[in-house]
Protein backbone atom coordinates (compact mmCIF):
# COMPACT_ATOMS: atom_id res chain seq x y z
CA UNK A 1 0.00 0.00 0.00
CA UNK A 2 1.67 3.23 -1.07
CA UNK A 3 0.52 6.39 0.61
CA UNK A 4 -0.60 9.38 -1.50
CA UNK A 5 -0.08 11.71 1.47
CA UNK A 6 3.52 10.57 2.20
CA UNK A 7 5.90 13.50 2.45
CA UNK A 8 3.01 16.00 2.56
CA UNK A 9 1.64 18.04 5.44
CA UNK A 10 -1.73 16.54 6.45
CA UNK A 11 -4.57 18.76 7.64
CA UNK A 12 -6.86 16.93 10.05
CA UNK A 13 -8.91 17.27 13.21
CA UNK A 14 -7.33 17.15 16.67
CA UNK A 15 -8.66 17.78 20.17
CA UNK A 16 -6.45 20.57 21.50
CA UNK A 17 -6.04 21.45 25.19
CA UNK A 18 -5.42 25.22 25.12
CA UNK A 19 -5.17 25.56 28.89
CA UNK A 20 -5.25 23.48 32.06
CA UNK A 21 -8.59 21.99 33.06
CA UNK A 22 -10.55 23.63 30.20
CA UNK A 23 -12.57 21.49 27.76
CA UNK A 24 -10.63 20.30 24.70
CA UNK A 25 -11.43 22.08 21.43
CA UNK A 26 -11.67 20.22 18.10
CA UNK A 27 -9.39 22.19 15.76
CA UNK A 28 -7.95 21.73 12.28
CA UNK A 29 -4.23 21.09 12.75
CA UNK A 30 -1.36 20.60 10.36
CA UNK A 31 0.65 17.42 10.92
CA UNK A 32 4.13 17.50 9.38
CA UNK A 33 5.55 14.41 7.66
CA UNK A 34 7.68 12.02 9.73
CA UNK A 35 11.41 12.77 9.92
CA UNK A 36 14.21 10.18 10.24
CA UNK A 37 13.21 7.23 12.46
CA UNK A 38 9.64 8.53 12.80
CA UNK A 39 6.24 7.15 11.82
CA UNK A 40 3.00 8.96 10.97
CA UNK A 41 0.03 7.01 12.24
CA UNK A 42 -3.64 7.38 11.35
CA UNK A 43 -5.45 6.95 14.67
CA UNK A 44 -8.74 5.03 14.40
CA UNK A 45 -9.57 4.54 18.08
CA UNK A 46 -8.19 6.11 21.22
CA UNK A 47 -9.22 5.84 24.86
CA UNK A 48 -8.85 8.04 27.89
CA UNK A 49 -6.45 7.07 30.68
CA UNK A 50 -6.17 8.76 34.07
CA UNK A 51 -2.68 10.03 33.15
CA UNK A 52 -4.20 12.22 30.41
CA UNK A 53 -6.59 13.75 32.94
CA UNK A 54 -3.83 14.29 35.52
CA UNK A 55 -1.64 16.27 33.10
CA UNK A 56 -4.64 18.10 31.61
CA UNK A 57 -5.56 19.29 35.12
CA UNK A 58 -1.85 20.27 35.52
CA UNK A 59 -1.89 19.88 39.29
CA UNK A 60 1.62 19.37 40.60
CA UNK A 61 3.69 19.33 37.40
CA UNK A 62 5.04 21.80 34.88
CA UNK A 63 2.07 22.85 32.71
CA UNK A 64 2.74 22.76 28.97
CA UNK A 65 0.01 24.15 26.69
CA UNK A 66 -1.39 24.18 24.04
CA UNK A 67 -1.06 20.41 23.86
CA UNK A 68 -2.61 17.36 22.23
CA UNK A 69 -3.10 14.66 24.85
CA UNK A 70 -3.89 10.96 24.39
CA UNK A 71 -1.65 7.89 24.57
CA UNK A 72 -3.87 4.81 24.57
CA UNK A 73 -4.82 4.07 20.97
CA UNK A 74 -4.78 1.91 17.86
CA UNK A 75 -4.10 2.95 14.30
CA UNK A 76 -2.65 2.29 10.86
CA UNK A 77 0.74 3.45 9.58
CA UNK A 78 0.23 6.22 6.97
CA UNK A 79 3.91 6.85 6.14
CA UNK A 80 7.37 6.34 7.57
CA UNK A 81 10.48 8.52 7.74
CA UNK A 82 14.00 7.76 6.59
CA UNK A 83 15.67 4.75 8.23
CA UNK A 84 12.43 3.01 9.30
CA UNK A 85 12.63 -0.60 8.11
CA UNK A 86 10.30 -2.65 10.31
CA UNK A 87 7.08 -0.72 9.58
CA UNK A 88 5.40 0.16 6.32
CA UNK A 89 2.23 2.03 5.28
CA UNK A 90 -0.85 -0.07 6.04
CA UNK A 91 0.61 -1.85 9.08
CA UNK A 92 -1.66 -1.98 12.14
CA UNK A 93 -0.01 -0.65 15.26
CA UNK A 94 -0.36 0.46 18.86
CA UNK A 95 1.38 3.71 19.87
CA UNK A 96 3.09 3.48 23.28
CA UNK A 97 4.02 6.24 25.77
CA UNK A 98 7.38 4.57 26.37
CA UNK A 99 9.55 2.87 23.77
CA UNK A 100 12.15 0.36 22.74
CA UNK A 101 15.09 1.67 20.72
CA UNK A 102 16.61 -1.86 20.67
CA UNK A 103 20.12 -0.36 21.01
CA UNK A 104 20.59 0.81 24.63
CA UNK A 105 21.64 -1.31 27.62
CA UNK A 106 18.06 -1.54 28.88
CA UNK A 107 16.72 -2.72 25.52
CA UNK A 108 19.51 -5.31 25.24
CA UNK A 109 18.84 -6.57 28.78
CA UNK A 110 16.29 -9.35 29.22
CA UNK A 111 15.43 -7.89 32.62
CA UNK A 112 14.48 -4.32 31.71
CA UNK A 113 12.04 -2.42 29.53
CA UNK A 114 13.21 1.06 30.60
CA UNK A 115 14.70 2.26 27.31
CA UNK A 116 17.29 5.03 27.80
CA UNK A 117 16.20 6.90 24.68
CA UNK A 118 12.43 6.57 24.82
CA UNK A 119 11.32 6.00 28.40
CA UNK A 120 8.38 8.19 29.38
CA UNK A 121 9.07 11.92 29.58
CA UNK A 122 5.99 13.92 30.57
CA UNK A 123 7.77 17.30 30.34
CA UNK A 124 8.90 16.98 26.72
CA UNK A 125 6.45 18.41 24.20
CA UNK A 126 8.58 17.98 21.06
CA UNK A 127 10.18 15.21 18.99
CA UNK A 128 13.58 13.84 20.07
CA UNK A 129 14.98 14.04 16.54
CA UNK A 130 15.05 17.82 16.15
CA UNK A 131 13.41 19.31 19.26
CA UNK A 132 10.40 20.50 17.24
CA UNK A 133 6.69 19.71 17.26
CA UNK A 134 5.05 18.02 14.26
CA UNK A 135 1.71 19.75 15.05
CA UNK A 136 0.80 23.33 14.29
CA UNK A 137 -2.18 25.65 13.80
CA UNK A 138 -1.51 28.64 11.50
CA UNK A 139 2.20 28.30 12.19
CA UNK A 140 1.80 28.08 16.00
CA UNK A 141 3.38 24.87 17.36
CA UNK A 142 1.10 22.62 19.43
CA UNK A 143 2.96 20.44 21.94
CA UNK A 144 3.08 16.64 21.95
CA UNK A 145 2.30 14.51 25.02
CA UNK A 146 4.45 11.50 26.05
CA UNK A 147 5.52 11.07 22.43
CA UNK A 148 2.09 9.85 21.31
CA UNK A 149 -0.62 12.59 21.16
CA UNK A 150 -3.39 10.27 19.99
CA UNK A 151 -6.26 12.78 20.32
CA UNK A 152 -5.56 13.66 16.69
CA UNK A 153 -6.66 11.91 13.48
CA UNK A 154 -2.95 11.71 12.52
CA UNK A 155 0.07 11.78 14.82
CA UNK A 156 3.84 11.38 14.51
CA UNK A 157 5.86 9.09 16.79
CA UNK A 158 9.40 7.79 17.11
CA UNK A 159 9.50 4.34 15.49
CA UNK A 160 10.58 2.83 18.84
CA UNK A 161 7.20 3.78 20.33
CA UNK A 162 5.12 1.97 17.70
CA UNK A 163 4.26 -1.71 18.21
CA UNK A 164 3.26 -3.53 15.01
CA UNK A 165 0.41 -5.97 15.71
CA UNK A 166 -1.72 -8.63 14.02
CA UNK A 167 -3.89 -6.83 11.41
CA UNK A 168 -6.80 -9.15 12.25
CA UNK A 169 -7.00 -7.78 15.82
CA UNK A 170 -9.91 -5.34 16.29
CA UNK A 171 -8.31 -1.97 17.02
CA UNK A 172 -11.35 -0.77 18.98
CA UNK A 173 -10.60 -3.47 21.58
CA UNK A 174 -6.81 -3.92 21.57
CA UNK A 175 -6.16 -0.16 21.73
CA UNK A 176 -6.59 -0.42 25.53
CA UNK A 177 -3.46 -2.60 25.64
CA UNK A 178 -1.21 0.33 24.77
CA UNK A 179 -1.18 1.57 28.38
CA UNK A 180 -3.25 0.71 31.46
CA UNK A 181 -4.39 -2.84 30.82
CA UNK A 182 -0.89 -4.06 29.89
CA UNK A 183 0.52 -2.29 32.97
CA UNK A 184 -1.73 -4.20 35.38
CA UNK A 185 -1.65 -7.49 33.49
CA UNK A 186 2.15 -7.50 33.24
CA UNK A 187 2.58 -6.49 36.89
CA UNK A 188 0.96 -9.82 37.78
CA UNK A 189 2.13 -12.14 34.99
CA UNK A 190 5.68 -10.79 34.52
CA UNK A 191 6.62 -9.50 37.96
CA UNK A 192 4.48 -11.01 40.76
CA UNK A 193 4.25 -14.35 38.91
CA UNK A 194 1.69 -16.02 41.20
CA UNK A 195 1.68 -19.82 41.15
CA UNK A 196 -1.46 -21.78 40.35
CA UNK A 197 -3.62 -22.06 43.48
CA UNK A 198 -1.99 -19.09 45.25
CA UNK A 199 -3.64 -16.13 47.02
CA UNK A 200 -3.30 -12.65 45.52
CA UNK A 201 -4.35 -9.28 46.93
CA UNK A 202 -4.96 -6.35 44.56
CA UNK A 203 -5.02 -2.83 46.03
CA UNK A 204 -7.12 -0.43 43.94
CA UNK A 205 -9.85 -1.70 41.61
CA UNK A 206 -9.65 0.82 38.78
CA UNK A 207 -8.77 -0.32 35.26
CA UNK A 208 -5.11 -1.09 36.12
CA UNK A 209 -6.01 -2.99 39.31
CA UNK A 210 -8.67 -5.02 37.50
CA UNK A 211 -6.11 -5.84 34.80
CA UNK A 212 -3.82 -7.09 37.59
CA UNK A 213 -6.71 -9.22 38.87
CA UNK A 214 -7.29 -10.52 35.31
CA UNK A 215 -3.60 -11.54 35.30
CA UNK A 216 -4.09 -13.43 38.57
CA UNK A 217 -7.16 -15.16 37.09
CA UNK A 218 -5.15 -16.19 33.99
CA UNK A 219 -2.34 -17.45 36.27
CA UNK A 220 -4.80 -19.69 38.14
CA UNK A 221 -4.83 -17.98 41.56
CA UNK A 222 -7.35 -19.65 43.89
CA UNK A 223 -8.20 -16.50 45.85
CA UNK A 224 -8.05 -12.94 44.52
CA UNK A 225 -8.80 -10.39 47.23
CA UNK A 226 -9.72 -6.87 46.05
CA UNK A 227 -8.94 -3.98 48.39
CA UNK A 228 -10.62 -0.63 47.71
CA UNK A 229 -12.18 2.27 49.63
CA UNK A 230 -15.05 2.41 47.12
CA UNK A 231 -17.52 -0.43 47.76
CA UNK A 232 -19.30 0.34 44.45
CA UNK A 233 -16.35 -1.24 42.62
CA UNK A 234 -16.79 -4.66 44.20
CA UNK A 235 -19.59 -6.00 41.99
CA UNK A 236 -17.82 -5.05 38.75
CA UNK A 237 -14.60 -6.65 39.99
CA UNK A 238 -16.19 -10.12 40.16
CA UNK A 239 -16.06 -10.21 36.34
CA UNK A 240 -12.25 -10.01 36.59
CA UNK A 241 -11.87 -13.00 38.90
CA UNK A 242 -11.92 -11.16 42.23
CA UNK A 243 -13.30 -13.60 44.82
CA UNK A 244 -13.31 -11.53 48.04
CA UNK A 245 -13.36 -7.86 48.99
CA UNK A 246 -11.91 -5.78 51.79
CA UNK A 247 -12.81 -2.14 52.39
CA UNK A 248 -10.25 -0.73 54.87
CA UNK A 249 -12.97 1.66 56.14
CA UNK A 250 -14.96 -1.34 57.47
CA UNK A 251 -12.21 -2.37 59.92
CA UNK A 252 -10.73 -0.86 63.05
CA UNK A 253 -7.34 -2.49 62.50
CA UNK A 254 -4.73 -1.99 59.74
CA UNK A 255 -5.69 -3.66 56.46
CA UNK A 256 -2.51 -5.77 56.34
CA UNK A 257 -3.60 -7.39 59.64
CA UNK A 258 -7.09 -8.05 58.22
CA UNK A 259 -5.54 -9.76 55.18
CA UNK A 260 -3.11 -11.78 57.31
CA UNK A 261 -6.04 -13.12 59.36
CA UNK A 262 -7.99 -14.01 56.22
CA UNK A 263 -5.07 -15.90 54.68
CA UNK A 264 -3.34 -17.70 57.54
CA UNK A 265 -0.42 -15.30 57.85
CA UNK A 266 -0.50 -13.29 54.61
CA UNK A 267 -1.12 -13.45 50.89
CA UNK A 268 1.38 -15.05 48.49
CA UNK A 269 1.42 -12.03 46.15
CA UNK A 270 0.09 -8.49 46.28
CA UNK A 271 -0.16 -5.84 43.56
CA UNK A 272 -0.59 -2.17 44.51
CA UNK A 273 -2.38 -0.07 41.87
CA UNK A 274 -3.39 3.13 43.67
CA UNK A 275 -0.32 5.34 44.12
CA UNK A 276 -1.28 5.88 47.78
CA UNK A 277 1.78 5.53 49.98
CA UNK A 278 -0.28 3.89 52.75
CA UNK A 279 -1.62 1.33 50.28
CA UNK A 280 1.97 0.61 49.15
CA UNK A 281 3.11 -0.05 52.72
CA UNK A 282 0.04 -2.21 53.43
CA UNK A 283 0.56 -4.15 50.18
CA UNK A 284 4.10 -5.00 51.30
CA UNK A 285 3.24 -5.78 54.91
CA UNK A 286 0.31 -8.08 53.96
CA UNK A 287 2.43 -10.64 52.09
CA UNK A 288 3.45 -13.87 53.82
CA UNK A 289 6.90 -14.12 55.33
CA UNK A 290 9.26 -16.62 53.68
CA UNK A 291 7.94 -16.23 50.12
CA UNK A 292 5.57 -13.27 49.78
CA UNK A 293 6.13 -10.80 46.94
CA UNK A 294 4.60 -7.32 46.71
CA UNK A 295 4.63 -5.41 43.41
CA UNK A 296 4.19 -1.63 43.30
CA UNK A 297 2.49 -0.19 40.20
CA UNK A 298 0.89 3.09 41.32
CA UNK A 299 2.81 6.36 41.02
CA UNK A 300 3.26 8.13 44.38
CA UNK A 301 3.35 11.84 45.17
CA UNK A 302 6.81 13.36 44.85
CA UNK A 303 7.27 13.92 48.62
CA UNK A 304 6.16 10.42 49.70
CA UNK A 305 8.54 8.15 51.61
CA UNK A 306 8.13 4.39 52.00
CA UNK A 307 8.55 3.34 55.65
CA UNK A 308 8.51 -0.20 57.00
CA UNK A 309 10.46 -2.08 59.66
CA UNK A 310 13.55 -3.82 58.22
CA UNK A 311 12.45 -7.08 59.90
CA UNK A 312 9.63 -7.26 57.35
CA UNK A 313 12.30 -7.63 54.68
CA UNK A 314 14.68 -9.79 56.73
CA UNK A 315 11.79 -12.23 57.22
CA UNK A 316 11.99 -12.98 53.49
CA UNK A 317 9.36 -10.75 52.03
CA UNK A 318 10.18 -9.21 48.63
CA UNK A 319 9.15 -5.85 47.25
CA UNK A 320 9.38 -5.10 43.53
CA UNK A 321 8.49 -2.21 41.28
CA UNK A 322 7.29 -2.33 37.69
CA UNK A 323 6.94 0.06 34.78
CA UNK A 324 4.43 -0.75 32.01
CA UNK A 325 4.12 -4.31 33.36
CA UNK A 326 7.76 -5.03 32.37
CA UNK A 327 6.65 -5.33 28.73
CA UNK A 328 9.05 -4.17 26.03
CA UNK A 329 6.65 -2.36 23.69
CA UNK A 330 7.80 -3.59 20.27
CA UNK A 331 8.98 -7.05 21.32
CA UNK A 332 6.21 -8.01 23.76
CA UNK A 333 2.95 -6.20 22.95
CA UNK A 334 2.24 -8.28 19.82
CA UNK A 335 2.08 -11.41 22.02
CA UNK A 336 -0.31 -9.68 24.48
CA UNK A 337 -2.59 -8.93 21.50
CA UNK A 338 -2.40 -12.65 20.64
CA UNK A 339 -3.57 -13.54 24.18
CA UNK A 340 -6.72 -11.58 23.36
CA UNK A 341 -7.03 -13.21 19.92
CA UNK A 342 -6.71 -16.66 21.55
CA UNK A 343 -9.48 -15.76 24.03
CA UNK A 344 -7.08 -16.17 26.95
CA UNK A 345 -7.46 -12.48 27.85
CA UNK A 346 -10.82 -10.70 27.87
CA UNK A 347 -10.79 -6.99 26.93
CA UNK A 348 -14.49 -6.24 26.30
CA UNK A 349 -15.23 -6.04 30.02
CA UNK A 350 -12.76 -3.15 30.42
CA UNK A 351 -14.64 -1.05 27.85
CA UNK A 352 -17.64 0.55 29.54
CA UNK A 353 -18.32 3.61 27.35
CA UNK A 354 -17.88 4.73 23.75
CA UNK A 355 -18.12 8.27 22.34
CA UNK A 356 -17.50 9.97 18.99
CA UNK A 357 -14.40 12.18 18.60
CA UNK A 358 -16.58 15.31 18.66
CA UNK A 359 -17.82 14.24 22.12
CA UNK A 360 -14.34 13.64 23.59
CA UNK A 361 -15.05 15.91 26.56
CA UNK A 362 -17.74 13.41 27.66
CA UNK A 363 -14.94 10.85 28.19
CA UNK A 364 -13.28 13.31 30.59
CA UNK A 365 -16.59 13.81 32.42
CA UNK A 366 -17.05 10.04 32.88
CA UNK A 367 -13.55 9.69 34.31
CA UNK A 368 -13.85 12.72 36.60
CA UNK A 369 -17.09 11.24 37.97
CA UNK A 370 -15.42 7.86 38.45
CA UNK A 371 -17.86 6.18 36.07
CA UNK A 372 -16.79 3.08 34.19
CA UNK A 373 -13.31 1.87 33.28
CA UNK A 374 -12.34 2.71 29.71
CA UNK A 375 -14.14 4.98 27.26
CA UNK A 376 -13.33 4.35 23.60
CA UNK A 377 -13.24 7.42 21.37
CA UNK A 378 -14.05 6.68 17.73
CA UNK A 379 -12.04 9.00 15.50
CA UNK A 380 -14.23 8.60 12.41
CA UNK A 381 -17.50 9.38 14.18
Amino acid sequence: MSSTTAGQVIRCKAAVAWEAGKPLVIEEVEVAPPQAMEVRLKILFTSLCHTDVYFWEAKGQTPLFPRIFGHEAGGIVESVGEGVTDLKPGDHALPVFTGECKECRHCKSEESNMCDLLRINTDRGVMINDGKSRFSINGQPIYHFVGTSTFSEYTVLHVGSVAKINPAAPLDKVCVLSCGISTGLGATLNVAKPKKGSTVAVFGLGAVGLAAAEGARIAGASRIIGVDLNAKRFDEAKKFGVTEFVNPKDHDKPVHEVLAEMTNGGVDRSIECTGSINAMISAFECVHDGWGVAVLVGVPNKDDAFKTHPMNILNERTIKGTFFGNYKPRSDLPSVVEKYMNKELELEKFITHEVSFSEINKAFEYMLRGEGLRCIIRMDA
